[in-house]
């Protein structure tokens, strides 16, 4: 079928939804032509509506000639005075523009997309809220922006927004990000579904890439997409005050209406996971959940690497001491919580209620920069290097072990690879040095060593339960009141 249709209706609706956005955009241009920035971002005028009904029946014209013959929506959409924001999930493809192209509704966007030909001026006439990647206070602006329109009383046409923040495959809902509900006002949830027997929608980080989705797509027959409105979420006087209760609680209400379960982990736990590093985390990683107890805690990824050197300094100072909950809790200048005291879980290995500051700081170094692993091991040299600055290879088991958030590892095979003059302990330039050489050391030094041991450490962590990224199955997740702990086995 593929090839038939690759041959015969695949470049006629390439041509034709093609020729649809062509032709989509000198409406969008004169509607624009003339103003400035200001004056688009004001509510529409009448003659604009019109331009809004012609431009909304050449996008459907567009879906058309993709395979999307009808979609079938269920539910009231609510007016903006009702529910200023309409948040929708699963996010799963690009196809899910869908519903913006039906609804017209405004979108977050970064900055630079208004700069692509034909389609920025498409993205601009729907009036985004842009975020600006080089200015460090984007985020804050675009919170109050979006706060600004949710609150004007349905003079704003409604803001779309996608809380997941990233692409998932539909199994499950992740976590949403809290920005759709920081105004504390109503908001729509809207659900999508793709009830297609064979899967050609769905884009992750794993499968096909962009442009193989779109031939795939093209080439079926017929495309079905479902829309269902659901009825405005009203949030509480407590939601209202706590936006992560708030997104949750909406989060919980959309998994039921498809059906799904969900899941605490997000889309940086996702980048972690996936991260093209010379170290791959493997399946039983306790990693993913550090890094969800570095953002319980408040700190925020934007300063995350301000903070490591913060923590590092302080750990090269303290050396080999090992410090209990209490100066843990001194050294992060966090008070004692039930979050501090999971995470401290993780690296009491030997359940004695000491740990290893450095520990700390290399699985901190490793969520900051996860595809960095070379500057993790260097940082890491520093903290358990001798005066000759020099490690044994007990300093390098602790090291990888913490780096790759196991609890046991063999690293005989590459420490004596490394150490070539025999000499029982080795320098960081030598480490590099061999990591020039051999660039996928872990995969031949370390992951070859471990298969089918007891460890569980496999090369499986290239495959993922839930398309998403590994260890991301919800009956995996940990009872959020039960400690954490380092030993996963």
């Amino acid at each position: 079928q593929i090839a038939f249709m690759t041959l015969t209706l695949f470049p006629i609706r390439l041509f034709f939804a093609a020729f649809m956005m062509l032709l989509a955009w000198p409406f969008a241009f004169i509607a624009s032509m003339g103003s400035d920035e200001q004056e688009l971002e004001k509510p529409l005028s009448w003659w604009r509506k019109i331009v809004d009904i012609l431009l909304k029946a050449i996008m459907r014209m567009m879906w058309l000639a993709g395979g999307f013959h009808w979609i079938n929506v269920k539910g009231r959409r609510a007016l903006p005075a009702e529910a200023a924001i309409l948040t929708v999930a699963p996010h799963s493809s690009y196809f899910d523009a869908i519903p913006v192209t039906m609804t017209f509704a405004s979108i977050v966007m970064k900055a630079e997309s208004k700069d692509i030909p034909v389609w920025g001026t498409l993205i601009k006439y729907i009036r985004p809220v842009f975020v600006s990647r080089s200015d460090q206070d984007s985020r804050r602006k675009t919170v109050e922006e979006i706060k600004r329109r949710a609150q004007s009383d349905g003079r704003w046409p409604q803001i779309m927004i996608f809380p997941e923040g990233t692409c998932t495959n539909r199994s499950c809902l992740i976590t949403f990000k809290p920005g759709a509900f920081i105004p504390g006002v109503p908001v729509q949830p809207v659900v999508l579904r793709y009830p297609n027997k064979l899967d050609t929608i769905t884009w992750t980080w794993q499968g096909p890439g962009a442009l193989e989705i779109l031939w795939l797509t093209l080439c079926q027959f017929h495309n079905s997409v479902e829309i269902e409105f659901l009825p405005v979420y009203i949030p509480s006087e407590e939601e209202r005050k706590n936006p992560v209760l708030y997104a949750n609680n909406v989060r919980h209400v959309m998994a039921e209406a498809l059906g799904v379960p969900v899941t605490d982990y997000t889309f940086e736990d996702c980048q972690l996971a996936l991260a093209e590093g010379q170290l791959r985390l493997p399946s039983d990683t306790c990693l993913l959940e550090f890094a969800k107890l570095v953002r319980s805690l408040g700190l925020k990824p934007e300063t995350l690497e301000d903070d490591l050197d913060k923590y590092a300094g302080s750990a090269m100072k303290m050396k080999k001491e090992k410090v209990d909950l209490k100066e843990f809790s001194a050294y992060l200048e966090f008070p004692v919580s039930h979050t501090l005291e999971s995470m401290f879980a993780l690296f009491d290995e030997n359940e004695d209620g000491i740990i290893d500051i450095r520990e700390f700081v290399i699985a901190l170094s490793v969520v900051c920069k996860p595809s960095k692993t070379l500057e993790t091991i260097q940082l890491a040299f520093q903290l358990y290097q001798s005066e000759n600055e020099t490690i044994t290879e007990e300093d390098l088991a602790h090291i990888l072990k913490t780096a790759m958030g196991v609890s046991q590892i063999n690293v005989t095979h590459l420490f004596r690879a490394v150490d070539e003059e025999e000499k029982g302990e080795i320098k960081y330039d030598d480490f590099y040095r061999f990591a020039e050489l051999h660039p996928h050391f872990a995969e031949d030094y370390l992951y070859a060593d471990q298969m089918g041991a007891e460890s569980g450490l496999e090369t499986s962590s290239l495959s993922a339960p839930n398309g998403i990224c590994t260890d991301f199955s919800p009956e995996n997740a940990e009872d959020k009141n039960k400690p954490l702990q380092k030993k996963l086995n």
